[in-house]
């Protein structure tokens, strides 16, 4: 059968969408990303414990007083764990999503429901939307809308609609058919036989649909994280990306107290708001309960909920005016280069690119600037900075492993030059492996190794080189499977091996901390499959010297020698996961009078 070019038609009609609407993509993301800010800045103004207070008594208000203790002891929990304004982020994000999904999703239920030709054709449409692959919704977004809120905002929208549209019409079209036909022979309008017959009658169906939009939301929120959507999804990507199951752990749980509270919450609401829902508590509450169950199950009413919220609102509003702006960083009025104008650092997580990238935001701050320091892979990170979403990032290595970016947004972008050099790519493994010096020497000894090679993302330009060239030109590409990963889990599991000595392969580079930790043999390369070394360059947007004159002047004369960069990445390592920018204030600290060198303010 011949080949489908499906994939390269889908990029063709991209293509041609971001030349002809681009500015209907503007205006849809500047709506989005207004109505983002305007939730988040609600949520995220109060004090954390005022606001889970708030949250509290909304829980109270709609489960009762043992709902409102327990949902303010998770969300407490989550500011505990330094993660709340993640947390309100994430909230954000999924009310809004939610809010835009219900407001189209119903309207398509209604219709589908009485028109049976509309349901046929959105079925299909459904199914495809609610079973491809959550991540295949973040490629468009990135490319349309770039990094951020909207593309996980769009994501999500697509993502979750599928249950609403559903369950909307499946409320619907079981209401009695003999309680409509009695309406219609009262002479009732279809107007009014929807709005006074079916709507109410299929509305605990029509409730259960958005607690399904709003718990598809909540995880398409996390995975959103991936494309720079931020919130608690940039924060387990984090943990993934980098191994650190102390932040993965944490961000979990609260990605857990946050989806606890909302599906509760909104089972609540279903039975506030539905007739029958009324009348099953009703019933319940005449059935009689003990003292202390009824104390537990006790709601104030709509009036006394109100006032609580508004009190604790009036209270937060105030702190936050009494609050000021007292704790702005102050800057040496010679060295305030930057008066506070914002600069985006994006890296992926790669420990050169960490090391680099938090020396910096060090630096900057310390000269006057607001550095704003995201994680991405190098495809929506290069993409961000193409589309002048993202400022600089310091971890390009050309000329080989980031050619394909390069050359697909040479012209979009602003080449600070190289910093460090020459740098080596290679396959390394344990000392304790014997007979294995070379590429050659992998030759037939697969088994030993169990048929793989462990690699890192499988973006990166490493990864094209070795799959397409290295195992060719050795003749490995028949006897050994590249695992593509993250650089932290390919060195999670060389550290796993190693411990166990067991033999391994694995992608490495060179500077890597890894060669000063473990007992490591880099495999000579006799053809010269890796090719020459490449430089690490500093790479930011197009235009970024006329944005940032000094800070450009900076980089392009920023140089660092093996031995820095390795003690660097050390320090950074010792420090631990998630105090990266404290690690490299240590380090910097300890060097008195680098900091003039590397960013001089005369």
């Amino acid at each position: 059968m011949p080949r489908i070019h499906l994939g390269s038609w889908a990029k063709t009609a991209v293509d041609w969408l971001q030349a002809h609407l681009g500015g209907l993509f503007d205006a849809i993301s500047t709506v989005l990303s207004g109505m983002y800010d305007g939730v988040d800045a609600v949520l995220g103004a109060p004090n954390a414990l005022l606001m889970a207070g708030i949250l509290a008594v909304v829980a109270w208000w709609l489960r009762g007083l043992l709902a409102a203790v327990l949902a303010f002891a998770g969300l407490a929990l989550i500011d505990s764990f330094g993660l709340w304004h993640e947390a309100m982020s994430t909230l954000s994000l999924v009310l809004v999503a939610s809010a835009i999904t219900l407001l189209t999703a119903v309207p398509l239920g209604i219709w589908a429901a009485r028109n049976r030709r509309v349901s046929g054709v959105l079925r299909p449409v459904l199914d495809v939307m609610q079973t491809m692959p959550a991540f295949v919704y973040l490629i468009p977004g990135v490319m349309f809308f770039s990094i951020g809120t909207v593309p996980g905002l769009i994501a999500t929208v697509v993502f979750s609609m599928p249950p609403g549209v559903r369950m909307t019409e499946l409320g619907i079209r079981q209401v009695d058919g003999e309680l409509v036909e009695a309406a219609k022979a009262f002479g009732t309008p279809p107007r009014d036989t929807l709005t006074r017959v079916q709507l109410p009658l299929a509305l605990p169906t029509i409730m259960a649909g958005v607690n399904q939009v709003i718990m598809l939301a909540l995880s398409m929120v996390v995975i959103a994280g991936m494309a720079g959507a931020g919130g608690l999804g940039e924060a387990v990507y984090a943990a993934v990306t980098q191994v650190d199951i102390g932040r993965g752990v944490e961000s979990g749980l609260a990605v857990v107290v946050l989806a606890m509270y909302l599906d509760r919450m909104t089972g609540a609401l279903s039975r506030r708001v539905s007739a029958l829902g009324r009348r099953a508590a009703a019933a319940q509450g005449a059935a009689g309960l003990s003292r202390y169950a009824s104390v537990l199950r006790y709601r104030p009413g709509t009036a006394v909920a109100t006032v609580g919220v508004v009190v604790l609102a009036l209270v937060a509003g105030g702190m936050r005016i009494a609050g000021g702006d007292g704790d702005r960083d102050t800057v040496a009025a010679g060295k305030n280069v930057g008066q506070g104008k914002s600069v985006r650092l994006g890296y992926f997580p790669w420990d050169e690119a960490i090391a680099s990238t938090y020396l910096w935001q060090n630096i900057l701050e310390d000269r006057g600037y607001k550095p704003d320091v995201k994680q991405l892979d190098p495809g929506p990170l290069y993409t961000a900075l193409a589309q002048g979403q993202m400022d600089v990032q310091f971890d390009s290595w050309l000329p080989t492993t980031h050619k394909q970016y390069m050359d697909r947004y040479g012209d979009k972008l602003t080449d600070l030059g190289s910093w460090y050099g020459p740098t080596s790519l290679e396959l390394t493994v344990p000392s304790y492996v014997k007979d294995v010096n070379s590429l050659a020497d992998l030759k037939g000894r697969s088994s030993e190794f169990g048929g793989r090679i462990v690699g890192i993302e499988a973006s990166a330009g490493m990864m094209g080189k070795l799959n397409d060239k290295v195992l060719k030109e050795y003749g490995l590409d028949g006897e050994y499977k590249v695992v593509s990963s993250s650089t932290a889990t390919m060195l999670a599991d060389l550290d796993r091996a190693i411990k166990k000595k067991e033999p391994v392969v694995t992608t490495l580079w060179s500077p890597h901390w890894a060669y000063g930790t473990y007992d490591l043999k880099k495999l000579k390369d006799p053809k010269g499959a890796w090719g020459e070394g490449e430089q690490i360059h500093a790479v930011g947007k197009k235009g970024f010297a006329k944005d940032f004159p000094r800070v450009a002047e900076w980089v392009k004369n920023f140089k660092m020698s093996e031995k820095d960069l390795s003690s660097l990445e050390a320090e950074i390592q010792k420090g631990g996961k998630g105090h990266e920018k404290e690690s490299a204030r240590r380090w910097l600290d300890a060097r008195p009078g680098l900091e003039d060198r590397i960013a001089p303010v005369h």
